[in-house]
């Protein structure tokens, strides 16, 4: 058999690459994309595969081989055209319009068992037109971070996307943030979108609002199904976007999560996560803790994500406005607040052991929270661990019960508010019956995992990769988050 005959045999046999592929974002034509070829790897090492996504492609992972992983997103055989798509967006408050994929591709687009459409996209596949000098490749550390942040925050219950399958490529890296020559790596990110509030702005600068208008109708034909037979449906879907993107930001504050660069081209049109450079989870409540070292004025600090992605929605109405009537754009993103503060609310109840969030003393026992771990500066992520782990129905008998057995809280009377919070949960949970109890331990453990995300962790995840090529301890890591 020849080279092409075996090539040929490998792909027609290939789960990955017999999926039914869609062409949804080609169709809509050239004017939002460039057609772009992969980067050729010196080497080929599957580092990680996401069997837990493949069932939602209708794919068994025991079928899935690693070598059909390797040849669909390692050696990109048997799939083509690859799309870099063009944006535009604002970067630190300074409209940039000399972006666009510059280091990834949409690679293809799946129709999950769901019936959602889905993007696969690459990361560190190469240069495009839009690398703006770069090598257009990934460093395996960074691919590392964002398998970890991506799995991190979905087991917390973000809407994120996830990465599919990671390859280490063969290459070395010149990078100023990481000793170099430093190993490489080719991502798969599987999202909702690959469409960013980018994209439309782009054409907002170009002045072309019927491609804003053809772009707009795929987003709502695709992505917000429910809208497109309505009369309204633009400013309806743009009222939608907001309620997501207010509900996201909601979902990393109480994840504790900073995403550290949340320009306008790091939106998603979905309202969904994504893109996990220099992000950081807080060690401890600081409003003003920033993830990236380059973000001198904190302007993406942890505290400040709300009124950024407030700011990012009201920039977007700038392209919108040419579909879309100014006052209900206006409409729509009045609402922002209000979503957000309803989601977080019922997010850090949760984390506190309750699904139901209309008991009396619940906004009470929130600010107390809120309180205690601004005033302590414990650390956040242990004082949830620690309230899942040593949570016991005897915390009904006396307030010192509550959180006895965690190494990390304060003894008695050394804190007078969190004294005050062990008096209010043990009365709040005194209105509870033993079977509503037994919810409350579910719900604990449900929503604050044992394992954390903290910059030290990755490091000690990352230093065994290093000294020994040992990835057990990444592996044993994510496997927690699953």
């Amino acid at each position: 058999m020849t080279l092409a005959q075996t090539q040929n045999h490998t792909n027609s046999s290939n789960p990955l690459l017999n999926l039914n592929y869609e062409n949804a974002l080609e169709s809509l034509g050239n004017d939002y994309y460039d057609e772009v070829a992969a980067e050729e790897f010196p080497q080929h090492i599957l580092r990680w595969r996401n069997d837990s996504l493949l069932p939602s492609l209708g794919l068994d992972p025991q079928v899935v081989k690693d070598e059909d992983f390797i040849h669909a997103f390692g050696k990109f055989q048997g799939r083509k055209p690859f799309l870099a798509l063009r944006y535009h967006g604002y970067q630190f408050g300074e409209y940039n319009s000399q972006l666009g994929d510059g280091r990834g591709f949409l690679y293809g687009q799946i129709r999950g068992t769901d019936n959602e459409l889905y993007d696969f996209g690459t990361k560190g596949s190469g240069r495009t037109p839009y690398s703006r000098g770069g090598d257009g490749m990934l460093t395996l550390k960074g691919g590392v971070r964002e398998v970890l942040a991506a799995e991190a925050l979905h087991r917390l219950g973000v809407k994120t996307s996830r990465c599919l399958s990671m390859i280490e490529t063969g290459l070395g890296l010149w990078r100023g943030d990481e000793p170099s020559p430093t190993r490489s790596s080719v991502m798969i990110r599987m999202s909702k979108s690959h469409i960013r509030f980018g994209t439309f702005e782009r054409l907002n600068y170009l002045k072309r609002p019927d491609l804003t208008q053809k772009l707009l109708d795929h987003v709502i034909n695709e992505y917000y199904q429910n809208l497109k037979y309505d009369d309204d449906k633009y400013a309806l879907f743009y009222a939608e976007l907001v309620k997501r993107v207010a509900e996201l930001v909601a979902q990393w504050m109480a994840a504790g999560f900073c995403h550290a660069v949340l320009n306008t081209d790091n939106m998603s049109i979905t309202g969904e996560s994504f893109d996990y450079g220099p992000y950081a989870f807080i060690p401890h409540y600081d409003l003003y803790f920033t993830a990236a070292y380059f973000d001198y004025y904190r302007r993406y600090c942890y505290g400040q994500q709300p009124s950024i992605c407030h700011l990012n929605l009201e920039l977007l109405q700038e392209p919108l406005k040419a579909i879309i009537n100014i006052h209900d754009l206006q409409s729509g993103l009045s609402k922002f607040a209000e979503y957000y503060r309803q989601e977080y609310r019922s997010l850090m109840l949760k984390k506190l052991g309750f699904e139901d969030s209309l008991f009396p003393q619940a906004d009470d026992l929130l600010e107390l929270t809120i309180t205690f771990l601004k005033d302590s500066q414990i650390n956040y992520h242990q004082f949830f661990a620690d309230m899942a782990r040593t949570f016991s129905i005897k915390w009904r008998d006396e307030p010192a019960l509550v959180m006895n057995g965690s190494d990390i809280i304060p003894t008695v009377g050394a804190s007078a508010v969190f004294d005050n919070w062990c008096i209010l949960y043990h009365q709040i949970l005194n209105n509870f019956d033993l079977e509503e109890i037994e919810v409350i331990a579910k719900t604990l453990h449900k929503h604050n995992p044992q394992a954390n995300l903290l910059r030290p962790v990755i490091e000690d995840i990352w230093q065994p990769i290093v000294d020994a090529d040992n990835w057990q301890p990444f592996y044993d890591l994510v496997g927690q988050f699953q």
